[in-house]
C-alpha cells in the first residue's frame, strides 16, 4: 500500500490515469483499495486494477502504446525486462530497485542510539525493506561492544503471526525468499562469515527467519556483502579510519541509502558529501518523508518519489511563445 501511495498521489496530482498492476504474491490489498477508490468518487477509469504475472500481464502492459510511463518497484533483473518493453512504445520510467545500504558507525558514536537503530533498520519488517541498513560498517575499536548489543537485541525479538499484538518481527513473503536468504546465509559461511546469532531455520509453519548478524570481517567475498538479501539479515565489516569507511560504503553497485552514526558534525558533512547514495541519513535511519524527494542511482534505479520531484516525473515540458503585438506580421519576403 505505501509503494503504492507514494506513486498514486504524485501521477493524480499532474492529472494522470493510472493502471496499477498488483503484485501476483500478494493482489488481495489492491483489490480491496480498489474499492476504496470507488467510494471514495473517483470517476470510472482514472484509478485502475489488475492482477495478473510478469510475462503475460506486465509485459503487455509495460509495452502497450497508451502507456507514457512507467513507475516500478522491485529487483534489477525485472525493471531490466521493464526497459526492454518500454522501447516498443518509449514510456519513460522510473525505477526503485531496493540497496545494500552501509550502516556506518564511528567510535565516538552513541552505541545504544545506533544500535536501536540498526535493529530498526534491519530487522523491521523482516528485513523486507529496500532501505534496509543490511551492511554494518562499525569501527573496529568499538566492534565488539556494538556486536554484543546488537546480538543481545536480537535474540530478544519476538518472532510470530503478524496478527498477534505482541509480534515484533513477521515472516517473509515467500517460500521462495526464505531458501534464497537460507542460501546466501549458508554461502557466506562457506566462505568464512561467522554466525554471530541466528541464521537457521526455524522449525514450524510459517516462512519465519530468525535475526541473522553475520560477521564479514574474514569474509570479503562473502555474497551476503553484495547481494541484496530482503530479509533480516545483516553483514558485518570493520574499519580503522574515515577514508577506509567511505571506500567501503561505496564498494556496491548499489546506491540507494546510508546511515552514518557520529558525534562529530564535520565529518557527518563529509561523509554526506562523499557516500553515493540518493538518501543520507546522520544518527537515525528509515526517517521518511512524502514531501522529501526519495530514491537512487545505480542498480538502485533512477527517478525519485516523494517531494515536487516525484510529481514532475508524470509530467512532460511544454514550451510556449505568445506573440503579444497587435501589428501584422510583414511579409518575410519584403526587405525593409
Amino acid at each position: 500500500m505505501f509503494l503504492t501511495a507514494v506513486k498514486l498521489g504524485p501521477a493524480l496530482a499532474a492529472g494522470c490515469t493510472v493502471v496499477l498492476k498488483a503484485s501476483e504474491e500478494a493482489p488481495a490489498p489492491l483489490l480491496d483499495f480498489a474499492r476504496l477508490i470507488d467510494a471514495a468518487g473517483f470517476p470510472p477509469g482514472v484509478v485502475n486494477v489488475i492482477t495478473g504475472f510478469g510475462p503475460t500481464c506486465g509485459s503487455v502492459l509495460t509495452r502497450h502504446p497508451g502507456v507514457t510511463h512507467i513507475a516500478f518497484t522491485g529487483g534489477p533483473e525485472t525493471a531490466r525486462a521493464v526497459i526492454r518493453n518500454s522501447a516498443e512504445n518509449l514510456a519513460s520510467t522510473s525505477l526503485e530497485l531496493g540497496g545494500k545500504s552501509p550502516f556506518i558507525v564511528f567510535a565516538d558514536a552513541d552505541l545504544d542510539s545506533a544500535a536501536f537503530a540498526q535493529v530498526a533498520g534491519i530487522f523491521a519488517a523482516s528485513g523486507q525493506s529496500c532501505v534496509a541498513g543490511s551492511r554494518l560498517l562499525v569501527e573496529r575499536s568499538v566492534k565488539d561492544a556494538f556486536l554484543e548489543k546488537l546480538r543481545a537485541k536480537a535474540e530478544t525479538i519476538r518472532i510470530a503471526a503478524p496478527d498477534e499484538m505482541a509480534t515484533e518481527m513477521g515472516p517473509l513473503c515467500t517460500r521462495r525468499q526464505r531458501e534464497t536468504i537460507d542460501a546466501m546465509v549458508g554461502a557466506s559461511v562457506a566462505v568464512g562469515a561467522r554466525i554471530v546469532t541466528g541464521g537457521k531455520v526455524p522449525e514450524g509453519p510459517g516462512y519465519f527467519y530468525p535475526p541473522t548478524i553475520l560477521d564479514c570481517s574474514d569474509a570479503q567475498e562473502a555474497p551476503a556483502l553484495a547481494r541484496e538479501c530482503f530479509g533480516p539479515v545483516l553483514s558485518v565489516r570493520t574499519f580503522d579510519t574515515e577514508d577506509e569507511a567511505i571506500r567501503l560504503a561505496n564498494e556496491t553497485d548499489y546506491g540507494l541509502a546510508a546511515g552514518v552514526f557520529t558525534r562529530s558534525v564535520s565529518r557527518a558533512h563529509r561523509m554526506i558529501r562523499a557516500i553515493r547514495a540518493g538518501v543520507v541519513w546522520i544518527n537515525t535511519y528509515r526517517a521518511i518523508s512524502p514531501i522529501a524527494p526519495f530514491g537512487g542511482h545505480g542498480l538502485s534505479g533512477h527517478g525519485r518519489e516523494g517531494g515536487l520531484a516525484a510529481a514532475l516525473d508524470y509530467t512532460t515540458t511544454k514550451t510556449v511563445w505568445l506573440r503579444t503585438s497587435d501589428d501584422p506580421i510583414p511579409d518575410p519576403f519584403v526587405m525593409r
